[in-house]
């Protein structure tokens, strides 16, 4: 066979095999046996091994697995993959179509099953699958291309009239009969069998070596698409596209998805697979609800984690009765004390529950708990088990009593006004408290710091090496090695090296990794852009603190007592002698103007010259605030094309004037 012969035969039987895949995993309809179809891959495989140069990274042959991936690198999302606000009640959802056609008027929703997997997105160029991505915290995910490639129900290569640039978002599941088969075959050699399908999944897309990963049979629908050239502004009819681009889709024929333009045609639909889920052949724990079209989810826009144009109908939560043996409590790193429930094990939701949360001292008593109660427990959301009331009580059974002092080192507790949780004050002496903290302060959201683990924090502070966040700046090569087992010159000099390219770290992760109570990841990011500096925050008041941006009295106050405690003060003195960053680089900052400042804008459509997270930085840039809803208090309304009429509207009642983005740059030009 000449080199030109070879090329030609991989090119048609990788065609051919393809086409072979999809009809049976995402058409379920086969025309030739396994047999047949094995027959023609093995012909594939030596051509390919024979040939290497003909070989394609999306080849039918990495459908049973490629090369070992011992890391799977980090990636950032091209589009966020945020979480959908959960419901639990048909009162929530009827609330939510009333805020939608509050702010444009009536629509129409798309209804879709929700399936219970894990999500994924799929990146295409030219209709070629080049990255497969988790969706980790929303913003980062790994890349797990080489084992999404062996999920037969995604396209290598997409069909038909497909966009040159395409991210398709879906959720990779294990099948009830695929997943029983699994189970049934560990039986057989006596293995544990695992618990349920999506944990399942989520274990089998981390391993290691895709040929264990293509075993598993794990399939795959797409329920969105991201793009450019996406051929329509309905979500819904993008959706249907896709499945002739060689996914699979929601099936429209059995009522997978639905459109509708009422919250009845809404119901209807979950009332309808409250019932049927039963009988599907995979697990769905809710539905989703979503509006229709992408210009309205666009002007809708996002809160800091979910999008305010859909919303997921968790179906209720399964129960089951099991006795309360005791009452432990943890304490975390701000120094909440959160009491456990420690159950006789019991099956629920596919899972074997041991313990359950009690939140605080409130819930106990809520519930009136005592000792040997029968309790009945649910799965909040079908994940978190908690107690939901008390079946049966023994006789003279003890109440459960919530401690005055700390579990862990005695100190007396404390509540504060308006919390509902108890708290240790004795922040830099609790064992808890300080291991928490440190693994805070070193996570990947915050610090960053590679080779650096809970496990690894728990015994650098048995140690004595480490007592707080600072002292991690002072640990060297000789002292990790020093250690003994496990510390070898590659692990101590990856800390080592990692703790030094921390000090890169911007000011607001730093903010966020030195664990002010309340402020989380977006507030921090709020706040470092609003004030600049740690000296600076440090000596603000709380009248000043409760101007920032998303800094109520809360937050101002937990900044104030944090700041207050000269340990913190210490800490944050150290870490900055260190040379962490404790201030804005506005070398790398957008120039800050104050040509908007006093200002509030409401921002609603789609502009010409900037996407709408885009126009929002440019007013903040320029000394104004952006505000989701149109009040008295709002100076511009700038309007973009497809602006809802609703908006419109209330801005008319209000007397609010309504720019276009030509005015809006005249203003910030000047």
């Amino acid at each position: 066979m000449t080199s030109e012969q070879a090329q030609q035969r991989i090119a048609a039987l990788s065609k051919e095999l393809e086409e072979h895949n999809h009809r049976y995993y995402v058409l379920a309809e086969p025309v030739i046996s396994d047999h047949e179809f094995d027959t023609r891959l093995k012909e594939l495989e030596a051509l390919e091994k024979e040939w290497p140069e003909y070989a394609s990274l999306n080849s039918p042959t990495q459908r049973v697995g490629g090369d070992i991936t011992k890391n799977f690198p980090v990636v950032v999302h091209k589009y966020p993959m945020l979480s959908l606000s959960n419901s639990y009640n048909e009162a929530e959802v009827g609330e939510f179509v009333a805020r939608v056609e509050k702010e444009i008027g009536r629509t129409q929703y798309v209804m879709e099953l929700k399936y219970d997997g894990v999500a994924i997105s799929l990146s295409y160029v030219n209709g070629q699958l080049v990255r497969g991505v988790t969706r980790g915290d929303g913003e980062k995910g790994d890349d797990i291309t080489s084992n999404v490639r062996t999920v037969r129900s995604i396209p290598l290569h997409l069909r038909g009239d497909f966009p040159q640039e395409l991210e398709a978002r879906g959720e990779i599941l294990f099948m009830r009969a695929q997943f029983d088969k699994l189970n049934a075959e560990r039986a057989n050699r006596g293995e544990e069998l695992y618990a349920n399908p999506r944990n399942t999944a989520a274990g089998s897309l981390k391993q290691q070596d895709p040929k264990d990963v293509a075993k598993r049979g794990l399939s795959n629908f797409v329920y969105t698409l991201q793009g450019p050239q996406l051929p329509s502004n309905s979500h819904y009819e993008n959706i249907i596209a896709a499945a002739t681009w060689g996914f699979k889709t929601p099936d429209p024929e059995r009522r997978f998805i639905e459109r509708t333009d009422s919250a009845e045609g809404i119901m209807a639909f979950i009332h309808y697979w409250d019932t049927a889920r039963h009988e599907l052949e995979m697990d769905i724990d809710g539905i989703v609800v979503k509006v229709d079209d992408r210009r309205i989810q666009e002007e809708l826009g996002m809160t800091a984690k979910s999008p305010r144009w859909a919303i997921a109908y968790k179906f209720q939560a399964e129960q089951a009765v099991t006795r309360l043996n005791e009452v432990t409590y943890q304490v975390g790193r701000t120094g909440a004390v959160t009491p456990v429930a420690n159950l006789e094990p019991v099956l629920l939701a596919g899972t074997t529950v041991k313990r359950a949360s009690l939140h605080n001292a409130d819930q106990i008593a809520k519930l009136d708990l005592h000792i040997g109660d029968q309790v009945k427990v649910e799965k909040g959301g079908e994940i978190i088990p908690k107690i939901v009331g008390v079946d049966r009580r023994e006789q003279d059974a003890p109440p459960v009593v919530f401690p005055h002092a700390c579990p862990e080192c005695t100190t007396e507790l404390v509540r504060y006004e308006g919390e509902a949780q108890h708290y240790c004050p004795n922040e830099h002496a609790c064992p808890p408290q300080i291991t928490g903290r440190i693994e805070h302060f070193v996570g990947r959201k915050m610090m960053a710091i590679d080779g650096l683990g809970g496990e690894t924090v728990v015994e650098l502070v048995k140690a004595g090496l480490i007592h707080n966040v600072a002292d991690l700046y002072d640990l060297t090569n000789v002292q990790l090695l020093a250690l003994g087992k496990g510390w070898g010159a590659k692990s101590a000099s990856q800390v080592i090296t990692g703790i030094e390219a921390s000090k890169r770290i911007p000011f607001e992760q730093v903010l966020f990794a030195i664990g002010i109570r309340h402020v989380g990841e977006t507030v921090a990011k709020k706040i470092a852009r609003s004030v600049g500096s740690m000296d600076r925050l440090a000596a603000m008041p709380k009248e000043e603190l409760t101007a920032v941006d998303e800094v109520g009295g809360v937050i101002a106050d937990s900044i104030i007592d944090f700041f207050a405690v000269e340990g913190n003060r210490s800490i944050v003195q150290r870490l900055k002698e260190k040379g962490l960053r404790m201030e804005v680089d506005l070398s790398a900052a957008q120039p800050v103007g104050d040509k908007l400042k006093g200002k509030t804008f409401v921002v609603s459509g789609v502009f010409r010259n900037f996407s709408r997270d885009g126009v929002k930085e440019v007013i903040e840039s320029n000394g104004g605030k952006v505000s989701g809803s149109i009040s008295s208090k709002t100076s511009y309304v700038l309007a973009g094309a497809d602006m809802g009429p609703a908006k419109r509207t209330k801005a008319e009642e209000l007397k609010v004037p309504v720019i276009d983005e030509d005015e809006f740059k005249r203003m910030i030009e000047g």
